[in-house]
């Protein structure tokens, strides 16, 4: 059939008449794209929700079930540190296949993958029997790690120009505090009665099922668009694919170069660098106030251990709804003017918190601020990512700079330890370490893309 003769007429309901493992015929596609019923998007939603939500289960069940590993072989607390420095490394690696995955084969088989990649690594994780096996399976959770970018790309194409679709995002992008619960209160509740191995192995059948949910899904209209441009032009139907592209607003002018080398060209040069910077200065700070955050509260705020954990646990909750707040606000700002108020408030606040007065009520408040502007603009962000890039380049350009998270954690402690064996104080090292680079990070943000431009 020859696509450009094709009359476009009223778009296909995409619950009714699009198949979802089979490819929509030219005819189907020159409708345009199509109409998405409620009830997909929220099936859609809810199963990436409970993907992410199992993702982030796996990833942080290792950091806290790491101390147990170390007991099991005898490790000492610096060498266990060293192998969870090496299993970041490893994750970021891992992360790398995800853009390409995403841009290649498709959002939806890369939500499978990533999903059944999590509960590979924490079925495996159960078997280990030292430090290099350890390794070797924890860096299959840069697959988990990574499917929030796959949640960010798919959804956003989803979603299309619904109006509140970034507050929708927000609560899909909440299961990182949902998953988080979770670990740590399975990991209470079945260690006295399990081993470590144990709790590992019981963390594989949730993600399993949602890898069977998600083969139930659409795939992305736009990707589907994007395919077969490409399969046209492979063809020589150029006039073809270009009809095609422009019915779905698909920018493919440099389709046939490496998704890599368009990041890099003048038109999305300055973007990805900004964007780039901004994930690894922000880790920093994540490293900094939330993975060690018992430790700055403690020596460097002098707050006992148990009050630190309740802290902790009173300000994840303000960060909680930091991911609703900034996903409400990004609606009606834009989520790139989102990302600089929360960011660079969070850094002002977490400064305010170390060199402030160490009265608890002080610390409480302004700790709980930080975290709500530090983890909340996360919520516009990871959307942002996705209509920031344009479609050819939408996973790979969104992967490459979401894996500069695990390189900011690794940067994050690096930088604090450094600062603390220079003879400087706690709150000091956290600041260098942690609230400048939240703040920068903020900043940084002016030089990305406003695709509401």
């Amino acid at each position: 059939m020859n696509v450009s003769d094709s009359v476009a007429s009223r778009p296909p309901d995409i619950d009714h008449v699009w198949p979802r493992n089979a490819r929509p015929s030219d005819e189907l596609l020159l409708q345009g794209p199509p109409t998405i019923s409620p009830r997909v998007i929220r099936v859609t939603s809810v199963v990436c929700f409970l993907a992410w939500v199992f993702s982030v289960y796996d990833f942080v069940l290792f950091g806290t079930l790491l101390p147990k590993i170390a007991d099991e072989f005898g490790w000492s607390a610096s060498y266990a540190t060293a192998i969870a420095t090496w299993v970041t490394a490893g994750t970021f690696i891992v992360s790398l296949a995800v853009g390409p995955l995403l841009d290649r084969y498709g959002r939806k088989p890369a939500l499978i993958i990533t999903t059944a990649g999590a509960a590979l690594a924490s079925g495996l994780t159960a078997g280990v029997v030292g430090a290099l096996s350890l390794i070797g399976v924890r860096s299959l959770s840069g697959l988990g790690y990574s499917e929030e970018v796959v949640n960010g790309v798919y959804l956003n194409e989803m979603y299309g120009k619904e109006a509140k679709r970034g507050f929708r995002y927000s609560l899909v992008q909440s299961g990182w505090p949902v998953g988080a619960l979770l670990a740590s209160a399975f990991a209470a509740v079945l260690l006295p009665l399990v081993s470590w191995r144990w709790v590992f192995l019981i963390a594989t059948f949730p993600a399993i099922a949602i890898v069977i949910l998600g083969r139930r899904l659409f795939e992305s209209p736009s990707f589907v668009a994007l395919r077969r441009s490409r399969e046209l032009r492979a063809e020589g139907r150029e006039a073809e694919a270009a009809t095609l592209a422009e019915l779905y607003d698909l920018d493919v002018s440099r389709d046939d170069e490496s998704g890599l080398r368009q990041l890099f060209e003048p038109d999305l040069r300055r973007h990805t660098v900004c964007l780039s910077g901004a994930w690894l200065l922000n880790w920093m700070g994540i490293q900094v106030f939330s993975v060690l955050g018992t430790t700055i509260l403690t020596d460097g705020k002098g707050v006992s251990f148990s009050n630190a954990l309740v802290i902790l646990i009173l300000a994840n909750g303000a960060g909680f709804l930091g991911y609703l707040f900034h996903g409400w606000l990004g609606d009606r700002i834009g989520r790139r003017t989102t990302i600089m108020i929360g960011w660079t408030v969070g850094g002002l606040a977490m400064s305010a918190m170390l060199f402030g007065p160490d009265s608890a009520g002080f610390v409480i408040t302004m700790y709980a601020i930080g975290l709500f502007f530090l983890l909340g603009p996360y919520a516009a962000m990871v959307f942002y990512m996705g209509e920031s890039f344009p479609a050819r380049v939408r996973g790979i350009g969104s992967n490459t700079a979401h894996v500069m998270g695990p390189l900011g954690a690794i940067a994050g402690s690096g930088v604090l330890t450094a600062v603390m064996a220079a003879g400087l104080p706690v709150t000091t090292a956290a600041f260098v370490a942690g609230a400048l680079g939240i703040f920068i990070s903020g900043v940084l943000m002016l030089g990305a893309r406003n695709p509401e431009q």
